[in-house]
């Protein structure tokens, strides 16, 4: 291939290429590289086995729209993108010189299947598995080797460039290698010396007191003399403390101390940078020279600042493979998107330990003057040990609820916790989605409740002035394929496109409505019906034609529901219904059609109502068909595992229909208003089944039961669970009642007096699913709760993943701050249940102890057999 590298005055072509395919190699992931017009000047690094099938994958189309993106953007300077599968992303990498891109290098990047997306298909045969901070590291080294082996055009120093270029590639050979921390510094420190042809270089260490340090490596140049009479305890100098790095030239203009110290030190010339861990100086680089004058140039102090930052990537290399520290990062990561401002407070010192990205950000200025926590405890009540408080930081006008506790970091010292949440966008907020309650945000549509709203209006208009109106049910054809191939935000244009279309059509610019993801409702007044076969026709001609997207035209057609009201039906919920069945014998028909309501739809589209009908059947036929499974909990922190009681789980054998999942059946009683009477027949059964296991020297067993918004919103959900109680008598410290974390979703202020309640009958609430969707602390901070349960998500991959490790020891560390337990769900295998109980986890849950068990057989297991 002709790459064209010498006409831009490189240095070497195959240096290039050999580099490339070192970092490639190093950062796991496979990449080529083009010039600022877009042309390959490289092969690709890698396997080619491996990259052929990514090809088919990952279009050079894609490829090349990441790069003009970089391109033409003067912010990005790297995109990492989705593909359609869920491990595998797109990435391009920019190195810009005086505002304008010069190289880009085009990647395809495989993460672990535990950390991607499990809806889409997963991407296999790779053999190079990356994370993305890992891109990232190796894209920093791709730019700086970027920058000193390829000048601007004009330069005349390529000897020079080459002989540093060689010195750029041993350092990052180094780095490479995986040799141990010292001695890859020492050999470092060589390469720095002999370049900058300077007297010496070292790395000094400072000690925990932060008042001493040590010399820990040292490279002289040949005759030269160490400026230290010995390497241990030294007493620390001003050179080497701050976080910012220090240049002295001979001609610097010096305070006292610093002019003291370099005279004492015969030093003419010294840099000196730190190296950082957690934010905090430990150790710093120095360059000194002691027999001549010496002004730093700026590429000398680039060339120093590039090999430093090499040993920075060591040195965090290094922290990772120690425990405490990799706790830390981890615990880090997860605080940094909690969506609060969190901070950590050393009691005996003051000091702040930890501030997460959020709390930097928002309180910058106060953290620089120390004014944060001056701040914070205007707003602690004296004296108590937690708790909650509003507070009014009146020099930014914002209001913020305040949580604090005490806990023990990771470090084992004794902490302060401060949770800050600001609420002062509170009202308005609730002001905004008053406004908006019948308006879809994304498409500027009416919304589903407008929808409902507006029908029932055209509806009694009809009926009183016998009339006929219509009303379409459409859905969108394959609209996931072109979501997820070419990304969420062109799925979001292709909406905002198919209703701006919508609403231009004659007699429906009014009544056009997005009922949820690629679903729109359009209601055809009694007055425009007269258009009704124009008006379908015109909507049909929208989606005949092709729509822009990503540089590209791309075909999205749609399937139709027709009824016509009030011939189909005379109530809202009626009509909606049979447009959407007449929707799906659309689609089934083959899509890109329209299907009218009638009594001969085939038997197919009428599933969900058969469903329906059996549904309400079974529970007509006091639940027979339903029957309550139990699942095992387990204590495992008595010594030997021991059951403690076991979770209650609906499952449905319906005599027509088999055996319906969960998943299924479960939405629709939601939907039907059924899963309200289901509930209290499994909470009856539960609380019956749980009595017996007590009568019978099981005293201390205890039995949960799921409860979902729709139950707790129940105006008598209280006095239901109370009856229960009083009727079964059991004792209400052995039921414990699991509510999602959905809720939080709705009317907070509501749900939390319902739980209040519901634990004054001395009933146990747990927070079930913690972890997914709408997590937070200031969830568990609202609502009143006995127990976190840990979504199974976060155990697939417990044995080997440190996100769900550290995820799972924070909140076992915030649990027992909220004097709370925690009971880890989805526990499958031996190696699973080792790393939870190594945490000092008390509940474990999943298919390693036993499945879900039918009542007789659990019973026979763990109640009667013990």
């Amino acid at each position: 291939m002709g790459t064209g590298l010498e006409k831009k005055g490189f240095v070497e072509e195959n240096m290039f290429q050999r580099m490339q395919d070192r970092l490639c190699f190093l950062g796991n992931f496979y990449a080529y590289c083009v010039d600022e017009f877009g042309n390959q000047i490289t092969e690709w690094s890698g396997d080619m086995e491996e990259i052929d099938p990514l090809q088919k994958v990952v279009s050079g189309e894609q490829l090349y729209n990441l790069f003009e993106r970089v391109r033409e953007s003067a912010l990005e300077e790297q995109i990492i993108e989705e593909t359609g599968y869920g491990n595998l992303k797109a990435a391009a990498i920019g190195y810009k010189a005086e505002g304008k891109l010069k190289f880009c290098w085009l990647a395809c990047c495989v993460f672990p299947e535990e950390d991607s997306d499990r809806e889409k298909p997963m991407f296999k045969g790779s053999k190079r598995i990356t994370t993305e901070e890992r891109v990232c590291e190796t894209a920093g080294l791709l730019r700086m080797y970027a920058k000193q082996a390829f000048p601007l055009e004009g330069s005349e120093e390529k000897e020079k460039l080459l002989k540093k270029t060689e010195y750029y590639t041993e350092a990052l050979r180094l780095l490479e290698s995986g040799q141990p921390f010292l001695e890859a510094v020492n050999r470092l420190l060589e390469l720095m010396g002999r370049y900058l042809q300077i007297n010496s270089t070292g790395l000094v260490k400072v000690l925990k007191d932060e008042r001493f340090i040590d010399v820990i490596c040292e490279w002289l140049e040949a005759g030269s003399a160490s400026g230290y009479d010995r390497v241990r305890n030294l007493e620390r100098p001003e050179v080497f403390s701050g976080d910012k790095p220090i240049v002295i030239s001979t001609d610097s203009v010096m305070s006292k101390e610093m002019k003291s110290y370099m005279k004492g030190q015969n030093q003419k010339a010294l840099i000196s940078i730190p190296l950082l861990l957690n934010e905090k100086p430990v150790m710093y680089v120095y360059v000194s020279e002691k027999s001549r004058k010496k002004i730093w140039k700026p590429e000398e102090i680039d060339f120093i600042g590039d090999m430093t930052r090499i040993m920075q990537i060591m040195l965090i290399g290094k922290q990772r493979k120690e425990s405490l520290t990799a706790s830390f990062a981890s615990l880090q990561a997860i605080l940094d998107n909690v969506g609060s401002c969190i901070y950590v407070q050393d009691v005996e010192s003051g000091r702040i330990v930890f501030a997460n990205k959020q709390l930097k950000s928002t309180f910058e200025l106060e953290l620089q003057n120390g004014k944060l926590n001056e701040m914070v405890q205007k707003g602690r009540p004296i004296g108590l040990r937690e708790g909650y408080h509003e507070l009014q930081y009146k020099e930014k006008g914002r209001w913020y609820d305040l949580y604090y506790t005490y806990i023990t970091w990771v470090d084992r010292s004794r902490a302060s916790l401060y949770v800050l949440h600001d609420v002062t966008d509170k009202k308005i907020y609730q002001k905004k989605m008053e406004q908006q309650a019948y308006t879809d945000f994304l498409t500027g549509l009416y919304n589903r409740m407008c929808c409902e709203r507006d029908l029932s209006m055209q509806l009694d208009k009809a009926i009183a002035g016998k009339m006929t109106g219509g009303l379409l049910y459409l859905d969108l054809d394959d609209f996931k394929h072109i979501n997820d191939g070419l990304g969420h935000q062109y799925g979001d244009v292709l909406l905002k496109s198919i209703s701006n279309s919508l609403r231009r059509i004659k007699g429906i610019c009014n009544s056009c409505y997005r009922m949820g993801g690629d679903e729109f409702v359009i209601i055809i007044p009694p007055e425009s019906f007269d258009r009704f076969e124009e008006i379908i026709q015109d909507i049909q001609a929208i989606f005949s034609k092709p729509w822009f997207l990503k540089d590209a035209d791309y075909y999205c057609t749609m399937s139709m529901g027709i009824v016509n009201y009030p011939d189909d039906g005379d109530n809202v919920q009626d009509l909606i219904k049979k447009a959407d069945i007449a929707m799906y014998d659309a689609k089934k028909a083959g899509k890109n059609r329209c299907s009218r309501y009638s009594q001969k739809l085939s038997t197919a589209s009428y599933k969900r109502l058969d469903m329906e009908k059996n549904m309400r059947d079974a529970t007509a036929d006091n639940y027979r068909e339903f029957e309550v499974y139990y699942q095992p909990i387990i204590d495992v922190l008595s010594g030997n595992p021991v059951c403690t009681g076991a979770e209650a789980l609906i499952r449905w054998n319906s005599s027509t229909m088999g055996f319906v999942p969960p998943s299924e059946f479960i939405p629709l009683a939601e939907y039907l208003g059924l899963i309200n009477p289901i509930g209290n027949y499994v909470l009856q059964e539960a609380c019956r089944a749980c009595r017996s296991w007590n009568d019978n020297g099981r005293e201390q067993f205890k039995v949960n039961v799921n409860l979902s918004v729709v139950q707790l919103l129940q105006p008598d959900i209280v006095e239901i669970v109370e009856g229960t109680l009083q009727e079964t008598g059991l004792n209400p410290e052995n039921l414990t009642l699991e509510v999602t974390e959905s809720l939080a979703i709705n009317d907070m202020r509501r749900m939390k007096e319902i739980l209040n309640r519901i634990r004054q009958l001395g009933v146990r609430i747990a927070l079930d699913d913690f972890g997914t969707g709408y997590s937070s602390l200031n969830h568990i901070r609202e609502i009143p709760l006995d127990v976190i349960k840990v979504d199974q998500n976060f155990v697939q991959g417990l044995a080997e993943d440190s996100y769900s490790q550290s995820f799972i020891k924070m909140v076992a560390e915030l649990a027992n701050a909220i004097q709370v337990n925690v009971c880890v769900e989805g526990i499958e295998t031996e190696k699973q249940f080792k790393v939870v109980n190594d945490m000092k986890i008390q509940l474990i849950q999943g298919y390693y102890f036993d499945r879900p068990l039918q009542l007789p057989d659990f019973e026979a297991k763990y109640v009667m057999n013990h």
